[in-house]
């Protein structure tokens, strides 16, 4: 009953568009941050390694192992993703365009963050993500996405009697 409350009622939707644009001004504000500010997720990926040692450690070892093997020797392509990444995210999230996916590709840098060992903001905006995630297309019904949305599924099925399926009226 909650899932169709949040997937279907215009209401939930102005409340979603609040939501989606309280968190795209995070990633856009942070990642516009970082490209002026001069970021390097170099210095970023190894604190985080730091962070994996001790009685308690904040990161738990497979991730300290993926930074240390992965992420560490690619540092300036993580730097490209996160700056461009948070951008980029931020944008499609204020426009309300390609809602869910922006949703899920921030959730994702979230929990990167979270599991490097960065709190911050970032348990607030996984739960605020989950519930435009759990929306689906009606977080972003006051945005681009209502017209990109269907338009893309006209051209996917290239039908010349395809209608999306209309929501309900709530």
């Amino acid at each position: 009953m909650f899932i169709q409350l949040l997937r279907e009622n215009k209401g939930v939707a102005i409340f979603l568009a609040v939501i989606r644009v309280y968190l795209g001004y995070q990633w856009m504000t942070a990642g516009w941050g970082k490209i002026t500010g001069g970021f390097d997720a170099g210095g970023f990926i190894q604190g985080a390694i730091g962070k994996a040692t001790g009685d308690h450690p904040a990161v738990q070892g497979w991730w300290a192992t993926f930074l240390e093997a992965v992420a560490l020797p690619g540092a300036d392509l993580f730097t490209y993703l996160v700056m461009w990444g948070e951008l980029l995210v931020g944008i499609a999230l204020i426009l309300g365009v390609f809602t869910n996916f922006a949703a899920l590709m921030g959730i994702i840098m979230n929990f990167a963050f979270l599991f490097s060992g960065t709190v911050s903001t970032n348990g607030q905006m996984i739960l605020l993500t989950l519930f435009i995630l759990v929306a689906g297309y009606n977080a972003g019904r006051f945005g681009l996405d209502r017209y990109v949305i269907p338009f893309m599924r006209k051209k996917i099925y290239k039908e010349k009697e395809f209608t999306p399926t209309p929501l309900h009226a709530n």
